[in-house]
């Protein structure tokens, strides 16, 4: 029965009063609470001891006449008489509640889900603790070991019967009793809990190594079998860089005469396309309120983008006559040429003429 293996739990015998199952909670909640236990199995072996005590409290305890106590909250103490002051008493202590499970999920995220938040449905299962055996992966009670008796020894014959000694029993290693594997978990100690589906939203401006953490008591029942704690990865941009500063940067290959012309490009953002007019005095343009948040859920930072004029690496015939035709056009005597092409142009030219001269002379 369960109420057995509660008792067993908590190392009493099936019957034990309400006091020795108190008295025995606290002893083992003592010793095995994590906050002073920090072994690998404390945590667990706290959740059978509170399992057990809520399984005896349900069930009702035992009184030391052997009757059913009543569950639930001691009766209230009746009314003080007038002048008389009631005798104080020590409140119980009650047991702590059991450590709650915590899933670790890992969720990848693309840079514009990172930037502007994005909602997420997580599936799985998980492991439980098996209520037929309290997570321990044995039967109970263990029946006693045949061979021994339950005693975990043996008598071992000397030199024709005599000087027999007593030796560990084999078959229970001097235990007292078999172990056999629980039926209802196949001895691990645990089973596949029904699967769950939680859909969490995940705020902007979260980046590579941030763990949130989602309260399992704020999820509706059945969402979810414990608390979640979501590590994010964010996942490579093939054109954004994300610095530790938390700046956004774009290098832009663009065409190289649609810089020079001053033409409109379409840019990328974590929002889509975005025109840009081009200026060919310049090559770094800043977008603001267009890259990623400064801090989680804070007001998205700038854009910074670097613009590389991209130019033909073979020329066709095609584009050779057009490049022939578009010098002439924009020689230094040509409508709208550069000042400093056409003052260059004079100088060189006034150079030569006094250079030839000068040769002249000479010869």
């Amino acid at each position: 029965m369960v109420s057995d293996i509660a008792y067993a739990e908590l190392g009493l015998a099936p019957g034990a009063s309400e006091p020795e199952v108190k008295a025995a909670w606290r002893r083992l909640a003592s010793q095995w609470h994590p906050d002073r236990n920090h072994s690998a199995a404390a945590a667990g072996r706290m959740q059978r001891i509170n399992q057990a005590f809520e399984a005896l409290r349900r069930a009702g305890f035992r009184s030391d006449l052997g009757d059913p106590a009543p569950a639930g909250p001691p009766a209230a103490a009746p009314p003080e008489a007038p002048g008389q002051r009631a005798p104080e008493r020590e409140p119980e202590a009650a047991p702590p509640s059991a450590p709650r499970r915590t899933i670790r999920r890992k969720v990848r995220l693309s840079l514009e889900e990172a930037a502007l938040g994005c909602t997420r449905v997580l599936r799985g299962k998980e492991r439980e603790t098996c209520g037929d055996c309290q997570g321990s992966g044995q039967h109970r009670p263990a029946p006693p070991c045949p061979a021994c008796a339950g005693t975990g020894q043996r008598k071992q014959a000397g030199w024709y019967g005599l000087f027999s000694r007593l030796i560990d029993c084999a078959d229970c290693q001097a235990g007292g009793t078999l172990q056999q594997a629980c039926a209802g978990c196949g001895g691990a100690g645990q089973r596949d809990s029904a699967g769950y589906r939680v859909t969490v939203r995940l705020p902007p401006g979260v980046r590579s190594g941030d763990e949130l953490h989602v309260d399992g008591r704020r999820m509706r029942p059945g969402q979810s079998p414990g608390d979640l704690l979501i590590r994010v990865e964010l996942q490579p941009h093939p054109f954004f860089q994300l610095d530790e500063a938390g700046q956004l940067h774009c290098e832009l290959p663009v065409n190289g005469f649609a810089w020079a012309a001053g033409r409109a490009v379409m840019v990328p953002t974590p929002t889509g396309l975005q025109g840009l007019t081009l200026a060919r005095e310049l090559l770094d343009y800043t977008l603001p309120g267009q890259g990623f948040p400064v801090s989680r859920r804070g007001p998205r930072g700038d854009l910074r983008l670097r613009i590389l004029p991209s130019f033909p690496q073979a020329w066709s015939t095609d584009q050779q006559i057009l490049l022939d035709q578009l010098i002439v056009a924009t020689a230094a005597d040509s409508p709208g040429a550069d000042p400093r092409l056409t003052a260059w142009q004079q100088t060189l030219q006034a150079w030569q003429r006094s250079h030839r001269r000068a040769a002249a002379d000479t010869g």
